[in-house]
Parts: structure tokens; C-alpha cells; sequence
């Protein structure tokens, strides 16, 4: 899976992640996005650097999916803990 298929993966990450995780966000919908991006990213990197599992080359491998959201949950939570009260 290539660098587009990541972004677009991270996308729909970010938007699965969000619908999990509701709640008003510092960034908004740009910043949410970004997060999905990134978290796809990074749930990827630790899946397989760490967690012994090589992503697949396959778009539709839930454990895939299951590390590009996980990646991005975790961003969001950290993410509202760190600048969560700049939009109040």
C-alpha cells in the first residue's frame, strides 16, 4: 500500500476515530483530519515495530484498519488532553 493509500486510510481514520471519540475538537475538522492522518502513521509504525504484526500491503486487512484507528484515537485523546480548552 502506498504513501496515497496511507492518506487515504488515515482519512477515514481520523473520521472513524472521531465518530468514537465525539466531542468538540481544538482543530476542527482540518485538525481532526490531520490527526487521522498522522495516527494512521503512527498505529501503523508501532503495529509493526513493535507489536510483531507487519501491516499488509492489502487496504482491507482489518488489522490494518484496527492499527490506523487505534493510532488515531490515541492522537485525538492525547491531543485533547494537551490543547482541549483553546476553543472554549
Amino acid at each position: 500500500m502506498g504513501i496515497i493509500g496511507w492518506i487515504i486510510l488515515g482519512l477515514l481514520a481520523g473520521a472513524i476515530a472521531k465518530i468514537l471519540l465525539p466531542g468538540r475538537d481544538p482543530g476542527g475538522f482540518i485538525g481532526t483530519t490531520l490527526i487521522g492522518i498522522v495516527g494512521a502513521f503512527l498505529g501503523g509504525w508501532i503495529s509493526a515495530r513493535w507489536l510483531d504484526h507487519p501491516i499488509t500491503k492489502n487496504f482491507y486487512d482489518g488489522a490494518t484498519w484496527a492499527a490506523a484507528i487505534g493510532g488515531s484515537l490515541v492522537l485525538l485523546i492525547l491531543y485533547r488532553l494537551l490543547f482541549g480548552n483553546s476553543r472554549d
